[in-house]
């Protein structure tokens, strides 16, 4: 299979992922906001298939989530998040493949500049909506109610990418 269709076919299958993980979530009633499911199998397309996949899934697997499965609200969550995700694929992406930075570093870069995405843009539209949206409000919701999932990544994330490069590496 040529490199092209075998990115391909990589990026539906975390973009299957990004719709199935959250799902699971959802419907055992583990809390999306704490755990953070759809970030996972963005952050992985970044890492493993580069910038430019990353950005795309992670921009559009909030909205088909939204669309499918009704979680995240399309506005402003899922707007919001397609942002914060695309930029998580992106830097991800970006730093690891591109620059060759260390995956812990790589990790954190994208996890704080996709949060700071996420917190422009939840400005934006809540303020364009009428309503307020405070640092205190950003803060709670980027960094103190999501700290499990945010520890889930920095353990899991790393671990899955070198296992699949070592497997890779022997194929």
């Amino acid at each position: 299979m040529n490199t092209k269709t075998n990115d391909m076919v990589k990026a539906s299958l975390f973009l299957a992922l990004g719709l199935i993980v959250p799902y699971i979530f959802h419907a055992t009633g583990i809390p999306g906001t704490v755990f953070l499911p759809m970030h996972i199998p963005v952050l992985l397309c970044g890492f493993i298939l580069g910038s430019r996949y990353g950005l795309i899934i992670g921009f559009i697997t909030p909205f088909l989530n939204s669309l499918l499965l009704g979680m995240p609200p399309m506005y402003p969550a899922a707007v919001s998040m397609a942002f914060e995700l695309a930029t998580y694929g992106l830097v991800a992406g970006y730093f690891y493949k591109k620059r060759k930075y260390n995956i812990y570093v790589s990790l954190i870069i994208s996890m704080l500049l996709g949060r700071v995405v996420s917190g422009v843009a939840n400005y934006i539209l809540y303020t364009a909506g009428g309503k307020g949206y405070a640092f205190e409000i950003f803060l709670t919701s980027a960094f103190v109610k999501p700290v499990w999932g945010i520890i889930i990544q920095i353990v899991l994330i790393p671990i899955i990418v070198k296992a699949l490069e070592k497997s890779n590496r022997k194929a």
